[in-house]
């Protein structure tokens, strides 16, 4: 018991640092007071950064808590892509937090405690630690959309999340009690074992659309979509990258784990399910977003988009489909980053401004800014030879292979259409009267939207070694 114990916090240790390092700052903020905040923050980015260095250098692998918990190459690879989303957000929110007065050190321990939560759900490898590290998760999210009390906005948001939050948590459980009644297990491998076995049963496929509606209300997918636009409206716009970044990394991985681990002997039953949500999610992410004049609401149509996009390639139940969906979510953390950083840097006269028509005349002001803005949009609107492309090239092509034409036809019909969103607001800022300078962008802002930039200009020259290592993760369910 001892050497399982051992062997089980070797293979948890970048989830027990932030643990222990989540309540260790909790402390030295309450007792500090608000000299503490700029110190736990800066902790927080460090214990984030921390734990990115240890799964790399020591890539753990096998099983813990008597099956509970695993690591894998995909575990590790969607973990990094949480942890890096999850450390520049807390970067990026630094200035706007002291500029709206809202920098309280429980920020970043929330947001720490948050990140567990996702760390713990990409490692869920039974239905109860799916279950715990998922509310782990929520309950963070809960207080960190409505962190700023004084915004009536924030407010609103987090109480609409947390209702919608907690509609999506019971259905999910009742999935979860669905499916133990009908195969005795709550372990992935023992489920699927019990699948294999024999017919399944009809009540067993209401547990499995239970189970799949909770998920889906966690990356946005439509017909569970409806809290994202308002929430990502009416939260600080530091909270609402976090909200398009980490959570959507952590809620995509563990969907993949659980359709291809515990349900893999059902696929034809959830692959319905799964090119249903990605049509539906696909088609409203383009059309509903064309009216849109904020523009943190036009990113949160088009975050239900993206995940329809990745949705793709779940739908094609095969290792490059897995392979696409592991790119598509890495491409699609580089956009959002570089975006919300731009989103971020949109501040005139001490206020940040998010109408669209702020950005009128943005190249005669700051051309860089909207230099590297139109890179951006050109690649969420999949315009070769951007990142965004290759994201959507890989998953069309999965569903093509596994013969599913008509659900690539329709995504690409669906990119067409939301390339137009994308295209206006290139329009606002090249061709548009300048309406004013934005204030100088911070330095950190700078570096991520830079950082970004970059990431998807030149991505077809280091595409091959991301693939690999993409089909290196896919290669765990096969």
């Amino acid at each position: 018991m001892t050497f399982d114990l051992t062997s089980s916090l070797i293979l948890s240790v970048p989830e027990l640092a932030l643990a222990l390092s989540a309540m260790a700052l909790l402390m030295v903020g309450v007792f500090s007071g608000e000299r503490a905040n700029t110190t736990v923050t800066g902790l927080s980015v460090a214990v984030l950064l921390a734990a990115i260095v240890w799964i790399v250098v020591f890539p753990a692998q096998g099983e813990a808590f008597g099956g509970a918990f695993i690591n894998d190459p995909f575990a590790r690879f969607m973990k990094l892509l949480t942890l890096v989303g999850a450390a520049v957000t807390l970067i990026m929110s630094v200035g706007f937090a002291k500029a709206e007065r809202f920098d309280k050190f429980e920020y970043p321990v929330l947001i720490m405690l948050s990140t567990l939560g996702m760390m713990l759900m990409i490692s869920a490898n039974d239905m109860l630690s799916l279950y715990m590290g998922l509310e782990l998760q929520s309950l963070a999210l809960y207080v960190v959309a409505a962190i700023n009390r004084d915004s009536l906005r924030a407010t609103e948001a987090g109480l609409k999340y947390f209702v919608l939050g907690a509609l999506s948590s019971g259905m999910l459980l009742y999935g979860i009690t669905l499916v133990y009644g009908f195969t005795g297990n709550t372990g992935f491998e023992a489920i699927a074992a019990a699948l294999s076995g024999g017919e399944r049963q009809l009540g067993l496929v209401f547990g499995l659309v239970f189970v799949l509606a909770g998920l889906a209300f966690k990356i946005s997918a439509v017909p569970f979509h409806m809290w994202t636009p308002d929430v990502y409206e009416g939260a600080p716009t530091p909270v609402t990258a976090f909200f398009a970044a980490a959570p959507k990394m952590a809620a995509m991985a563990l969907l993949v784990r659980v359709v291809m681990g515990a349900f893999e002997p059902i696929a034809f039953d959830w692959q319905q399910i799964i090119v249903f949500i990605s049509i539906a999610s696909m088609l409203l992410g383009a059309f509903a977003a064309i009216g849109q004049r904020n523009i943190k609401r036009l990113m949160a149509y088009s975050s239900i988009s993206h995940m329809g996009y990745a949705l793709v390639g779940l739908s094609a139940n095969s290792p490059e489909g897995v392979r696409g969906v592991v790119i598509y979510m890495l491409i699609y953390l580089a956009m959002t980053l570089g975006t919300f950083a731009f989103i971020l840097a949109m501040r005139r006269n001490e206020t940040n401004v998010e109408q669209i028509d702020d950005l009128a005349g943005l190249s005669a002001t700051n051309p860089m800014m909207a230099t590297i803005m139109t890179i951006l949009m050109f690649s969420l609107a999949g315009i070769p030879p951007l990142a965004g492309f290759w994201a959507k090239w890989y998953v069309f092509l999965a569903a093509i292979n596994a013969q599913l034409y008509w659900l690539a036809v329709i995504g690409v019909l669906a990119s067409v259409v939301g390339a137009y969103y994308y295209l206006r607001i290139i329009k606002v800022m090249w061709f548009d009267e300048s309406v004013g300078a934005f204030q100088p962008m911070a330095g950190e802002l700078r570096f991520v939207l830079g950082l970004s930039g970059a990431f998807v200009l030149f991505y077809v020259f280091f595409g091959g070694p991301v693939g690999r290592l993409a089909e290196a993760a896919a290669m765990t369910f096969f």
